[in-house]
C-alpha cells in the first residue's frame, strides 16, 4: 500500500530535491533557461523591453495597465502554487494523485547515480525559494512604489536600451551588456562611498562627531 505524502511532502521537496526533478521546466526555470540561452546572443530592443515588463503584464489582473501591490502579491502566490503543482506532478510517476515513498525518493536516487553533487542541488533549490521570497517581499515592503505603471516601465527600459546600445545598431551585444553592467556596478559603488562619507563619524565614547573639514 502506498504511503501518501500530502502538502508537507511537496514542501519538503522544494527544500531537498534537485538533480533530475529540479532540471525539469517550471514557469520560473523556463524563463531562466530562455535568458541563459540568449546570454551569448545579441538582444533586440523589443526583447529587452519585453523581459522587463512580461511579469508586470502577467500580474495586471484587471488589464488597466497598472500593477498594484495586491496584484503583485497574488501573482507571486500563483507562481509558487504552479511550481508546487509542477513538482507534485513530476513526482507522481503513476499519476494516481498520490506520492509514494519510492516516487519521492526516486529523483534523489537518480541524482546520486549520475554523480551530482549535493551542494549543487541545494544551491538550485535554495536559489529558487529565495527568488520567490524576494517577490513577496517586494510587494509587502515597497508599497510606496505601487501602483507600477507598465507604460512607464516600458519607457524607462527603452531609454536604458538606447544608452546601452553604443553603436546604435538596434541590438545589444555581449560586450555592450558587459560594459553597461560594469558601469552600473561602478555607479553603485560610487553612491555607496558617498553615503559612507556623509555618515557622521562615531567617537570612541559612542557619540557622533562632525566630519572633519576638507583641507584646502
Amino acid at each position: 500500500m502506498k504511503t501518501i505524502f500530502a502538502a508537507a511532502a511537496v514542501s519538503a521537496l522544494m527544500l531537498t530535491l534537485g538533480g533530475a526533478a529540479a532540471a525539469q521546466t517550471t514557469p520560473e526555470t523556463g524563463r531562466q533557461a530562455r535568458m541563459a540561452q540568449s546570454a551569448g546572443q545579441p538582444i533586440s530592443q523589443a526583447d529587452f523591453v519585453q523581459r522587463r515588463v512580461e511579469r508586470l503584464r502577467a500580474a495586471d489582473a484587471n488589464g488597466d495597465g497598472q500593477v498594484t501591490a495586491e496584484e503583485m502579491r497574488a501573482h507571486a502566490q500563483a507562481r509558487r502554487a504552479e511550481s508546487r503543482a509542477a513538482q507534485f506532478d513530476r513526482l507522481d510517476a503513476d499519476k494516481d494523485g498520490s506520492i509514494s515513498r519510492a516516487e519521492f525518493e526516486a529523483p534523489r536516487q537518480q541524482a546520486r547515480g549520475e554523480g551530482r553533487m549535493g551542494a549543487g542541488r541545494w544551491g538550485h533549490a535554495r536559489g529558487g525559494m529565495k527568488q520567490g521570497r524576494m517577490g513577496g517581499h517586494a510587494a509587502r515592503g515597497d508599497a510606496d512604489r505601487f501602483p507600477i505603471v507598465i507604460a512607464e516601465v516600458e519607457r524607462k527600459a527603452t531609454e536604458a536600451f538606447a544608452r546601452m546600445d553604443a553603436n546604435s545598431d538596434g541590438t545589444l551585444s555581449v560586450e555592450e551588456r558587459r560594459a553597461a553592467m560594469q558601469a552600473g556596478r561602478a555607479e553603485m559603488r560610487q553612491k555607496r562611498d558617498m553615503r559612507r562619507m556623509q555618515r557622521p563619524a562615531v567617537s570612541s565614547q559612542g557619540t557622533a562627531s562632525p566630519s572633519a573639514p576638507v583641507s584646502e
